[in-house]
This record gives structure tokens, sequence and C-alpha cells, in this order.
């Protein structure tokens, strides 16, 4: 089994299905007015769900040339949807969508994942991933924003009649930025702060506090599906960010078990 090749697929299959949703929700929230940009979203949508289907086709023993080649496809199109989400963002903050409803912060959030997207793909191509523990602290801080972000939107997205919800939210909101911050000095602190036991703490601090937000998400996720609570929260989109929490989940496990053996993470140990 080649482990740029299932490395490659997974990104692809996961982030690709990321990217076509983005572009749903950016649609959802044009106003019928913006043609122009409600058509360049579908547009990006039949993108993406092509590139999802396509790497389902190819499966483990592919030829590591293919999966180089379709890596650079998909990275030219990951930085066009990059350039969308940056002109979406530049016209609500000068005031050119008065009425639409995409946060500014919601879309620069997806900007940020289609960054991360077409940079992680680079890398693969190049074959020069980020060492050990420099990816464990760079990922942290990349999710922990994500997992911030979402749940503000959550808190915000709610009716504010779910009084329960919006406060757990919202605490959610704090806890993550809390993490962040932490991140963010270790970060500052490198290469001193990458020692095993504090990187070892790091993790298992992030791991605890994401698990009790994922859980928090699929509850939402689940009510919002029965339709027993309010709110103005797409099903997928309460779906979109759960399995985004399970990633990042995923990601920090691996980080651990490199961790316990002492030793970097093989290609294909993100799959």
């Amino acid at each position: 089994m080649n482990g740029f090749v299932t490395r490659s697929l997974d990104e692809i299959r996961f982030w690709s299905r990321i990217m076509k949703e983005h572009s749903l929700f950016l649609r959802l929230g044009f106003r019928c007015e913006d043609t122009q940009l409600i058509q360049e979203a579908n547009q990006f949508y039949s993108i993406f769900e092509q590139i999802e289907a396509k790497s389902h086709a190819f499966t483990a023993n592919a030829d590591p040339r293919q999966i180089e080649a379709f890596n650079a496809e998909v990275h030219n199109a990951a930085s066009h949807i990059w350039v969308f989400k940056r002109k979406v963002l530049g016209l609500i903050l000068s005031c050119k969508l008065p009425g639409a409803n995409n946060f500014p912060l919601l879309v620069d959030h997806t900007s940020r994942e289609a960054n991360y997207f077409r940079n992680r793909l680079a890398e693969l191509n190049s074959g020069q991933l980020e060492p050990i523990h420099d990816a464990i602290i760079d990922e942290n801080v990349f999710f922990l924003k994500i997992m911030a972000d979402h749940a503000k939107f959550i808190g915000h997205l709610l009716d504010p009649s779910e009084r329960k919800l919006v406060d757990q939210a919202r605490e959610f909101s704090h806890d993550f930025d809390q993490l962040l911050w932490q991140a963010q000095d270790l970060s500052s602190m490198r290469p001193q702060s990458q020692t095993g036991p504090l990187l070892s703490q790091f993790l298992d601090q992030n791991r605890v506090s994401v698990a009790s937000l994922r859980d928090f998400k699929k509850t939402a996720r689940d009510l919002i599906e029965a339709c027993r609570i309010k709110s103005i929260i797409h099903p997928l989109l309460a779906d979109h960010v759960y399995r985004e929490a399970e990633r990042f989940l995923e990601i920090i496990e691996m980080f651990e078990s490199s961790l316990t053996r002492n030793a970097p993470p093989d290609l294909s140990d993100w799959h």
C-alpha cells in the first residue's frame, strides 16, 4: 500500500466534500439578485462534486503518478474557490451585499479551510510534510480556531429562545478561544516548547475538549434533523461541523500514537 496514494485520496475525499458543501452554504446566504455569485457557487459545487466522485474511483493501488496529477488538478480547484471566497468576503466587508446572510467570519473560515486543503496537497506532491513536532502544534492551532468558529456560528444560528443551547455554544466558544491562545503560546515558544511531555499534555487536553464539542454537535445535529429545536441551521451544516470535529479527533489520536511510538507518522497514518 502506497502511503502517498492513501493519504492523498483521504485528504481529497474529506476536503472536496467540505468544499462542495461550502459552495452550497454560500449560495444559500446570497440574495436572490446576486445571480452571478449564485452561478459561481453552483459551478464550484459541480466541480467539487466531480472531484469527490473521481477520488472514490481510485484505489489504494493507484499509480502514484496519476495521484500526483490528480493532486495538482484539485490544488488548482481549491485555489480558485479560495479566490472566490476572498472576493465574497471583500464584497461583504465593503457593504456591497447588504441583506445577505453570510457572516464575514464564516466566509473567512471557509477560505482558511480552502487554503489549508491546497497547502496540504502541495506538501504531499513535494514530499515535504512538516516534522511531527511542528505538525502537532500547527494542526492544533488551525483546528482549534475552526472549532471556536463553529461554536460561535451555532450560537448565532440557533433561535435566541433556545437559551440553554445558546449558553452551551457560548461556553464552547470561550473554551476553544482559551485553548487556541494556549496553542499559540506554545507555538511562539518553539522549539523549546516541543518536548514530549508538553506536547502529550497539549494533545490530551485538546482531545478531551474536542470530544465534548463533537458530542454537543452530534446532539444538535440529531435534534435539528428531528425538528426538535428552533434554529436556522441547515441540517447539512450541522452534520458538516460534526464531521470536522471527528476529523480533528482522528488527527489528535494519530499524533498521540506517534508520540507514544516516539516515531514520525507514516504517510499512510491519516486515513
